[in-house]
């Protein structure tokens, strides 16, 4: 299936980020021009925050969050569960997935609608278009089926990516953390771990984790009454 950003690239002509390019435009070759000029787009995520407190004063980068995604996937490769994946291809998957960040920085989930997605899509798709074309069938192909999240590659990928933040957050200090994101950090991407028996077992693992987290806070509060007393804290009190 065609997904939107394939769509767009096939329906339109090629752009630079904020005008559109001249005729004849298009780069035959990635250029010592071109590369230096996409790896700047691409630093702009050492510097993009998004929502999670890595360390007092900091907050963690767009790139920070890439980095250990891609790692991770890189841990699974020679894993059993995952012999019949093409690990390397979930790791193209974890280093692009993000970069529209850079035009847009990052929304948190529970703020991000369908508005800011398409927005996002529409200038990323207009910046891949000024690759050249094995490049930018790569991405695009990549974009498209991580987009329809129907092989192992693409579900893993998925999988990885929302674990990554509930991780992050549960290495930040809980006096970071919204209230929402006591029920947050249990539900979130829950569905997305189906698919496998490891994911679903390390999801486990997260997940104590995070009670585990709460229930301590809590603890060394010593209150009889949280104003975050939420579902997944009653849950941690009977741990």
């Amino acid at each position: 299936m065609q997904s939107e950003l394939q769509a767009h690239l096939a329906n339109s002509k090629t752009h630079y980020y904020g005008e559109q390019a001249p005729a004849g435009a298009d780069p035959k070759d990635m250029t010592p021009e071109l590369l230096i000029s996409i790896l700047s787009v691409a630093a702009k995520l050492k510097t993009t925050p998004r929502h999670c407190w890595t360390e007092p004063g900091r907050q963690e980068s767009v790139a920070d969050h890439t980095f250990r995604l891609a790692l991770m996937a890189m841990l699974l490769s020679g894993e059993e569960a995952f012999s019949d994946v093409d690990v390397n291809r979930v790791i193209r998957m974890c280093l692009i997935h993000d970069l529209g960040e850079a035009f847009t920085g990052d929304i948190p989930a529970f703020l991000k609608e369908g508005s800011d997605e398409k927005a996002e899509e529409e200038i990323f798709g207009r910046w891949i278009g000024t690759f050249p074309q094995p490049q930018k069938d790569e991405w695009v192909e990549l974009l498209g089926e991580m987009e329809a999240l129907e092989t192992k590659e693409a579900r893993t990928y998925k999988a990885l990516d929302k674990l990554e933040a509930l991780i992050s957050h549960n290495e930040s200090d809980i006096a970071t953390w919204l209230p929402l994101e006591y029920d947050l950090q249990m539900t979130y991407g829950q569905e997305n771990m189906k698919f496998s028996e490891y994911f679903i077992k390390l999801r486990e693992y997260v997940d104590a984790w995070t009670l585990r987290k709460i229930k301590e806070a809590k603890d060394e509060k010593g209150a009889d009454h949280d104003e975050h007393d939420t579902g997944a804290e009653n849950q941690a009190g009977v741990q």
